[in-house]
């Protein structure tokens, strides 16, 4: 897909969300910016994005609601006249020891952040890029469950939410092709996460062959990689540096 002039919608991500805007915008993309509570990190992105010349705007969404969903969409095509491009970021990780969950509320909490945001947006907007002959669509799953080795025992909510977008980006592939290529990333170590000790951070680098944390910068090159590609559907593709070989 040729990106000059199509229309990207970017769902929450505030701490990758940036970098990913820029690349696409970049190459001549128009950047809809999604956010669920604060607004304020889309304002920022956006102007950061109007200061080298780029279209956007920001547009408020709980992609765990179908309904704020839908309307989200056919907002961006009464605005933007099209939607050729969706990166679904929205995403929850919070320890959640198993057995220890009463209630299931973390559980829950990811799946419908991890794995029902990335069902709803899919079948709200693979509908409008058929319709328009064309269409990319880029959820993000996690190194881990993209190797099948759940290897933090008390993630295990947001493990089987992000194994879930794996299985639902193979399914929405095949059920949306030709037209809309439907894939997944799934990212290593890229950004620290916050409160991370120094001790844990080099753990991390000893643990991963290429022997650096990856940065955003990589997240969005793959971006633009799977946004380009016209012959890769139903991929879920690590970002890891090679972490998941050791």
């Amino acid at each position: 897909m040729e990106l000059q002039g199509k229309v990207a919608w970017i769902t929450g991500g505030a701490r990758m969300g940036l970098e990913i805007s820029r690349a696409l915008a970049s190459r001549g993309c128009r950047i809809v910016l999604g956010f669920r509570h604060s607004r304020k990190p889309a304002l920022e992105t956006i102007s950061a994005l109007k200061a080298m010349g780029a279209d956007a705007f920001d547009i408020r969404c709980d992609t765990t609601r179908e309904k704020d969903v839908y309307t989200a969409v056919r907002a961006i095509q009464q605005h933007a006249r099209k939607l050729d491009i969706l990166i679904n970021l929205s995403s929850a990780y919070e320890i959640a020891p198993i057995g220890k969950d009463r209630g299931g509320r973390l559980w829950n909490e990811h799946l419908d952040a991890n794995a029902k945001s990335a069902y709803w947006l899919t079948l709200a907007a693979a509908p409008v890029m058929r319709k328009q002959g064309a269409g990319r669509i880029i959820h993000f799953s996690d190194w881990t469950s993209a190797s099948g080795r759940p290897r933090y025992p008390d993630y295990a909510p947001y493990y089987v939410s992000k194994a879930a977008v794996k299985a639902l980006v193979e399914a929405m592939a095949l059920a949306w092709a030709p037209e809309v290529l439907v894939n997944a990333i799934a990212p290593g170590p890229i950004l620290p996460p916050p409160g991370l000790s120094r001790k844990d951070y080099q753990a991390v680098i000893r643990s991963t062959p290429l022997g650096r944390w990856g940065g955003p910068a990589e997240i969005a090159k793959t971006v633009v990689f799977l946004a380009e590609t016209d012959f890769i559907t139903g991929e879920t593709l690590r970002v890891d540096g090679g972490r998941h070989l050791n």
